[in-house]
Parts: structure tokens; C-alpha cells; sequence
């Protein structure tokens, strides 16, 4: 696997994502992809923003860097984009030529929209370290649950 540069995007408490279907599946995910040769984490995180959602950012901060049991490495960037801009669904280059575009839809979720899989990554993409977020979990009730428990 080669290393990857993800977007996390927050506007009004709602994240940025691209619903794309994975192994037969639908699933939210953040905008991110493959760093190409000779580019920087910067530089894919702001191409894969445009390509997948077509909005331009603007790089607030790194938020995290995730080393994988494959060896590959994941980089993660808060952005700012202005609000005047409208996302629409982009276009993956990564999806095989032939096969059904990847992408298949861009929303801004709220944190309940996304399944617990899919909180468990924005979680360790550092979604903790943006304002308001860390502050949401504090309030959560204290009784211990499981999703497998139900």
C-alpha cells in the first residue's frame, strides 16, 4: 500500500464526507487518497479534496499521522473551506477503468449520521482535536456499551 493523505473537513458540527462503495458496501468515508510520487502529504490532501468533493481548502492544521499494520502511513489535515462553496460529487482516479465509479455521492454528515465503524476512524483521525468535538464526548452518559453487546 502506498501512503495516503486524508481531509477532514467540519462546517456547523457537520463533517465533509464521500459516501463510496467498498467491496460491495456503502460507506462514509473522508475525502483522502494515494500520494502520488514527488508529492508532499500537503499537496495530496488539498488535490484528493478537490477531486473528490471539487472544493478548494485551505490547511488549518495537521491533525494526526496513522502508521499501518501494511507499513503504509496516513496523513490527516484539518481544513478550512469557504462556506460559499458548494461540494459536488468529484471523481476518483483510483476506481479501475471499466468498473463503477467509487464515488457515489459527497454530504455533510453530523456525528450520529455515521455508523460506529465509521466514528471509530474519525476518532483515530483525531476528530477528538476539533473544537466542539472533544467537548460533545464529555457530555456522553458514563454506563460501558459495546455495539457487539446489543
Amino acid at each position: 500500500m502506498r501512503d495516503r493523505s486524508i481531509a477532514l473537513v467540519v462546517r456547523d458540527r457537520k463533517i465533509l464526507s464521500v459516501r463510496t462503495r467498498r467491496l460491495g458496501h456503502l460507506i462514509n468515508e473522508l475525502p483522502g487518497g494515494g500520494i502520488e510520487p514527488g508529492e508532499t502529504p500537503e499537496a495530496a490532501a488539498l488535490r484528493e479534496l478537490q477531486e473528490e468533493c471539487g472544493l478548494e481548502g485551505v490547511i488549518r492544521r495537521q491533525l494526526n499521522i496513522l502508521h499501518w499494520k501494511d507499513g503504509s502511513t496516513e496523513y490527516v489535515y484539518l481544513f478550512d473551506v469557504p462556506c460559499e462553496q458548494q461540494e459536488t460529487t468529484g471523481f476518483d482516479p483510483e476506481t479501475p477503468e471499466g468498473e463503477e465509479q467509487a464515488i457515489q455521492d459527497v454530504r455533510w454528515l453530523s456525528l450520529r449520521e455515521f455508523t460506529e465503524r465509521e466514528r471509530a476512524f474519525l476518532w483515530a483521525y483525531g476528530l477528538l482535536d476539533v473544537e466542539g468535538f472533544f467537548d460533545e464526548v464529555v457530555r456522553w452518559g458514563k454506563e460501558i456499551s459495546y455495539p457487539g453487546d446489543r
